[in-house]
């Protein structure tokens, strides 16, 4: 059973910053006022792709994805409770010729199927791993296909890999989890390496947390938390909606289970 906000007893700390603007008017002034500057940020440039810059298997310490595994998740969305399953499959995809490895995520809201999703990943050598895309289908309550909105591949139609979890995450790093404009535009800053939380999984400390968001959305923003040799264990919206996502168990088997 999924456990309310003041049950997850997470150490997040709140820092509010107060922007105080002050500005004078100068009456009967006859000089037309200064014309404005603005400055352009520059866009990092696109990641190059060279298929001999990545490896077979991914073994991130905050986002391990070992064939064969599967993380259970509950949680509560407008409160209406919900499930996930992520299923590291014993599946490869190459893209730009690399190859990926697939992941099938299944959501559900009340015990029905909502959601169904293919996820492609890879790491490179350096230990960064990379979102390639996804193949995401919105069902109704028949398991018809009502939607694929959010579905993206690199190199089709503009997209370009985005980068899930750093090799090296360190507080204040900003990275692009997806990179299809329009589409997919998914975006973290990593704010801790040292939070706390509790799930039906575990006890955890030295957790990673993001704060995760996407241009797309701007009213949306959602808090996660990444263990050590675990991965994602614990999600919590702090705009947008009261959503919760907790680890409650790690399942493995073999290819032919």
């Amino acid at each position: 059973m999924a456990r309310s906000r003041d049950q997850l007893h997470v150490a997040f700390g709140a820092a509010v910053i107060a922007l105080t603007v002050g500005c004078s008017v100068r009456e009967n002034v006859t000089q037309p006022p200064a014309p404005e500057t603005t400055f352009a940020v520059p866009k990092p440039p696109p990641p190059t792709i060279d298929p001999d810059d990545f490896v077979d298997s991914i073994d991130n310490e905050f986002f391990p994805l070992s064939p064969g595994t599967t993380y259970y998740y509950e949680g509560v969305s407008d409160g209406v409770p919900t499930s996930d399953v992520f299923y590291v499959t014993h599946q490869t995809k190459r893209i730009l010729d690399v190859r990926c490895i697939e992941v099938h995520d299944q959501a559900y809201e009340a015990g029905v199927l909502v959601e169904d999703t293919f996820d492609w990943f890879a790491q490179d050598i350096d230990g960064n791993v990379w979102y390639f895309g996804e193949d995401t289908k919105e069902l109704d309550e028949q398991g018809n296909v009502v939607s694929t909105n959010g579905s993206w591949m690199a190199g089709v139609d503009g997209a370009l890999p985005g980068i899930i979890m750093l090799a090296n995450p360190q507080k204040g790093d900003r990275y692009e989890q997806e990179n299809a404009p329009g589409v997919a535009e998914d975006r973290a800053r990593v704010l801790s390496l040292d939070e706390s939380a509790s799930v039906p999984y575990g006890e955890f400390d030295n957790l990673l947390r993001t704060e995760d968001s996407t241009p797309l959305d701007r009213s949306t923003v959602e808090h996660k938390c990444y263990a050590k040799d675990i991965g994602f264990v614990l999600g919590v919206a702090i705009r947008g909606s009261d959503d919760i996502t907790e680890l409650v168990n790690i399942t493995t088997r073999g290819p032919q289970d």
